[in-house]
């Protein structure tokens, strides 16, 4: 039996390279006979470093930035060629970086991977790659735009204090030459900027936003979709994946001038996933939490949609499984806690065992 051990972060727990080598001890404790392959992924959020040192190498540096809320942060990079250099947006901007009780999406900003992008310039890339996710901010990538030299101004001309509780004041903006850099934007989901399945509604309760704050959040995220659109021609707000890392995706394309693609097939096709499912029996993948979330475009179900295209079975393993699961898909979860990596080996060891 050959089996592909294929899972992404679990958020706040495990690593992608770490998820995946919990299950592959796992499976081998249950199936000691199988030949077995690991292959961490992503969809552009947490996990990204991994997935692409996984399947072509690189080196990994270390760099100083700005976290969500101002501290200091030691952020990782991926250099896999000289000039091109891969970032996890979550690295500067991550909800794991802000401790729970004093989340606040009304004040988190985007600063930290402006710096990143203008010192990977520095260093000598031109070529990027962002991944989007896991962040902790609704700023519609504000704070990064002003780290790149954009200004936003209310109706005064002061400047806006960073984050995105402010934005519903946005009045004016100033616009700034983009780097000399080419930035391809990963985007974990397909949400829009705005909406009911956009950056503050959709996922701005998970960052610590209750109702007032969502709904001041989403006022704010259209004010400068609308200031913007005037000041530069421009409005993205529909654009899938704009909404991915609380508007990140958005700001990525009209402040930095980048390509925003899907997170979730652009790893694949980099990892040269459906080679390596093509030679597998049985695939085991995961994440944290499956969630209603977990449906718009997240890697975790694309796996099990082209492991069902395939024929292949499919074990889906985590902490937590709320809501439906694709038809045909085995599951095993760890009764809704945040699972250490012996916790998920023995899930995926009594799943694949029994």
């Amino acid at each position: 039996m050959r089996i592909l051990v294929c899972p992404t972060a679990f958020k706040e727990t495990l690593s992608a390279a770490e998820a995946a080598s919990a299950m592959a001890a796992g499976a081998r404790a249950a199936r000691p006979e199988a030949e077995i392959r690991v292959l961490p992924l992503s969809d552009g959020g947490p996990g990204l470093l991994d997935a692409v040192e996984a399947s072509g190498g690189g080196e990994r540096r270390t760099v100083p930035a700005l976290g969500p809320l101002g501290d200091v942060v030691t952020a990782r990079t991926l250099w896999p060629a000289p000039d091109e250099v891969v970032i996890e947006a979550a690295e500067a901007c991550g909800l794991h970086l802000v401790p729970e009780a004093v989340r606040d999406p009304a004040r988190a900003d985007t600063a930290g991977l402006g710096a990143l992008l203008l010192a990977a310039v520095e260093r000598g890339a031109r070529r990027a790659i962002v991944g989007l996710g896991g962040s902790a901010t609704v700023d519609g990538g504000t704070g990064l735009a002003r780290t790149l030299g954009w200004r936003f101004l209310d109706e005064e001309g002061a400047a806006l204090p960073p984050g995105g509780g402010a934005l519903s004041r946005l009045a004016v903006v100033v616009p700034a030459v983009p780097p000399e850099l080419a930035i391809t934007a990963l985007a974990d989901v397909r949400s829009p900027l705005v909406g009911p399945d956009g950056a503050a509604r959709r996922f701005g309760p998970q960052k610590g936003a209750g109702p007032g704050l969502v709904a001041s959040l989403e006022r704010g995220l259209g004010r400068l979709a609308d200031v913007v659109g005037r000041a530069t021609g421009r409005d993205p707000r529909d654009l899938p994946g704009a909404g991915a890392a609380g508007g990140l995706g958005y700001g990525l394309v009209v402040f930095a001038g980048a390509r925003l693609v899907d997170g979730s097939d652009w790893v694949l096709a980099r990892t040269r996933f459906d080679e390596a499912l093509a030679g597998a029996d049985r695939l085991v993948t995961g994440e944290g939490a499956w969630d209603p979330t977990s449906g718009l475009g997240k890697i975790t179900a694309r796996v099990l949609e082209r492991a069902r295209a395939r024929g292949v079975p499919a074990l889906l393993a985590c902490g937590r499984i709320e809501g439906p699961v694709p038809d045909g898909v085995r599951t095993a979860d760890g009764g809704g806690t945040r699972l250490d990596a012996a916790g998920l080996a023995r899930v995926v060891e009594a799943a694949l065992g029994g």
